[in-house]
């Protein structure tokens, strides 16, 4: 309903993925102005975290979504307890809704699991910053912030192989089928083995972050889709 409703109530329509700007157009019939979100500039967040969490920097893979079915979590737990590593998983995140869902998540018997809840502010950035990989397995949406986010701190990326995630990371991602558990198991895996790969993918993720993703562009984008909308408002 919202989808339908976004077609005609606004004035206009901003699209924060190539992808989802052409689902509109093809759907609705609807054009619409594509401008993204934007990456954090990288920074090594120091607090108490890590600490609190009893965690080591670079030492953690980071799961960051709602805890819902279609965001994968339970493929991310599945796969990692089929790792040999003494790293640990940070699930960050959860759902008001779904408590069934996130119940049976928590019935893992591994104790490398961590489940953070809601994460914050810098206890949220420290986290981003000092993660050993990032996991993105969501399914649907467009341009997702968390993605970005990871991306803006130079982490390696697992990521879900769909249009949306290929759209926003190129070839600086490295890829798995969220409906193969063993697939992720496999990649993510060769990446806790290989910290040379993973040091790789962290310099050219955050490069494509910041040639991309730039929050200076983004608000350029926006000035002068405002701009344009006063101009056709006064003519």
């Amino acid at each position: 309903m919202s989808e339908f409703l976004a077609t005609f109530l606004p004035h206009h329509i901003v699209t924060d993925s190539r992808v989802i700007q052409g689902y509109y157009a093809k759907k609705f019939g609807k054009q619409s102005t594509f401008i993204p979100y934007g990456a954090p500039k990288r920074s090594e967040i120091d607090g108490q975290m890590l600490k609190k969490l009893h965690l080591e920097s670079r030492h953690y893979v980071l799961y960051v979504s709602r805890l819902e079915p279609e965001n994968n979590a339970h493929v991310v737990i599945k796969a990692f307890e089929r790792t040999k590593t003494d790293m640990k998983l940070v699930i960050v995140g959860d759902a008001p809704y779904s408590r069934e869902y996130i119940d049976e998540l928590k019935r893992t018997k591994d104790p490398r699991i961590i489940f953070t809840g809601y994460v914050f502010g810098q206890d949220y950035r420290e986290l981003q910053s000092h993660a050993y990989c990032y996991i993105q397995a969501t399914e649907v949406g467009g341009t997702h912030p968390a993605l970005l986010e990871g991306m803006g701190y130079g982490n390696c990326i697992l990521v879900n192989d769909v249009p949306e995630h290929r759209e926003v990371m190129g070839n600086t991602g490295c890829y798995f089928n969220a409906c193969d558990i063993d697939d992720l198991a496999n990649k993510l895996q060769y990446l806790l083995k290989s910290p040379g790969e993973v040091k790789k993918y962290r310099k050219i993720t955050l490069a494509r972050a910041r040639a991309k993703y730039s929050w200076e562009n983004v608000t350029t984008d926006y000035e002068r889709l405002f701009f344009r909308l006063v101009e056709y408002s006064n003519d």
